[in-house]
């Protein structure tokens, strides 16, 4: 008695808290698309290589290495006459440097260093990829809970019909074909369901996989989250040009082509170059000497400034083309956002009219036609017509609403692309 007490208050404390604990959470789409920005691997790469450039733009300052020579000078080869002992020669060393221009480290450093902005900046567009997937993963999972309410909800009508099929049956009052019928109506709902349920669990796995998390890792949505659509305060090409990641990303590019222009301009600036010789003689009587020697480059010469003269133009005309390519860019947006807009809401005014007025006329029907054949004034067959057009009316009101809820995810994706 003792343990069976103990066992009891053991299930009393801790049966509910397990219970609980072994329920999902349910995530609403905000705090997924906050992990899938802070969790996802392919999104840190880019942060990585962002951070990669600051350094390579460091290491683009650093100066050549110093270069020490030892060896002999004026010394002669073995066999030949020495007339005099000065004639032995010197052992010499030799330091030598070159010391780069500093407004070419200093070009050379920014163009470098805008790298890591253009990384940044594709990390945004395709952070925009990866929330616009989630978004449809997400209400492709509300989609099929919705499913599931409506199949569930209609299955317990044929379940009613089904059983008084049942009971009339033995009174002659019903055929054994109306009892089949119903049979088969129940299983048929009874996989859509299961395939609803293999819909959230595909959703579930790729959300998983957006946030880095273990594919079967369990979580539910909020059920009760419903879409807005949210109509852009302007179209202009300024205002999109603030607001799309691609834009902002064919920006960093012209300015990084900028810069490098601006750094083989500094090529026709001169380079320096510093050595220093010392001669320590054989012959003990001769003096030690030196020579120092600073040198320095010319590139205006016509053989030399043909390079960067070329690259510049180049880049000019790339910066040009890409330029005209930003307002193409642009011009088409605004176009598509408008197009986009007029869709949406057509979409919205035809699924509120199927939902206000097509519904409960379905709904009605279905209701009357029961109710006649609950007091046996109608077949079974009439019964399922009804009840068939208002699951499918109410399967076709979920399918158009997925449809909206996807062209909102485009509509929002071509607006911050």
């Amino acid at each position: 008695m003792k343990y069976i007490t103990k066992y009891m208050l053991w299930i009393l404390l801790w049966g509910p808290l397990h219970l609980f604990a072994q329920q999902a959470t349910p995530l609403p789409l905000d705090s997924i698309l906050q992990r899938i920005d802070r969790n996802n691997i392919l999104l840190q790469s880019y942060g990585l290589k962002a951070e990669s450039y600051k350094y390579s733009a460091d290491a683009a300052t650093a100066w050549m290495a110093p270069m020490v020579g030892v060896g002999t000078f004026m010394t002669p080869y073995p066999g030949q006459k020495i007339m005099d002992n000065r004639d032995k020669g010197s052992l010499m060393l030799q330091l030598e440097q070159d010391i780069p221009n500093p407004a070419k480290l200093t070009a050379k450093k920014k163009y470098i260093a805008s790298q890591g902005n253009i990384e940044r900046a594709t990390r945004d567009i395709t952070l925009n990829d990866f929330k616009a997937q989630a978004k449809r993963l997400y209400f492709n999972w509300l989609i099929a809970k919705q499913r599931i309410t409506v199949l569930q909800e209609n299955a317990k009508i044929m379940v009613m019909m089904k059983k008084i099929e049942e009971v009339r049956y033995p009174y002659n009052q019903s055929q054994l074909s109306g009892v089949y019928k119903a049979t088969a109506k129940i299983e048929e709902n009874h996989n859509k369901i299961h395939l609803q349920e293999g819909v959230i669990a595909k959703a579930r796995s790729w959300l998983n996989s957006l946030m880095n998390a273990p594919g079967n890792q369990e979580f539910e949505i909020d059920t009760s989250y419903q879409p807005v659509f949210e109509v852009a305060s302007s179209y202009d090409t300024a205002s999109l040009a603030a607001v799309r990641k691609d834009v902002f990303k064919m920006e960093e590019s012209i300015r990084s082509m900028q810069l490098d222009a601006e750094s083989i301009k500094q090529e026709k600036k001169p380079d320096f170059k510093v050595r220093f010789d010392h001669m320590q003689p054989l012959d003990g009587m001769m003096p030690r000497a030196f020579s120092a020697m600073g040198m320095i480059s010319i590139p205006i010469a016509p053989w030399s400034s043909k390079m960067y003269k070329s690259g510049i133009k180049a880049i000019q005309y790339n910066v040009q083309a890409m330029q005209k390519e930003r307002a193409a860019m642009l011009q088409e947006t605004q176009g598509m956002l408008y197009g986009m807009q007029y869709e949406i809401q057509s979409m919205q005014n035809h699924i509120a009219a199927m939902e206000e007025k097509i519904i409960p006329a379905l709904q009605q029907t279905l209701d009357v036609n029961f109710l006649n054949y609950q007091e046996n004034k109608l077949a079974l067959t009439n019964v399922i017509d009804s009840w068939e057009a208002l699951t499918m009316m109410q399967s076709d009101i979920l399918d158009e609403k997925l449809n909206l809820y996807e062209m909102i995810v485009d509509y929002e994706k071509q607006l911050y692309r």
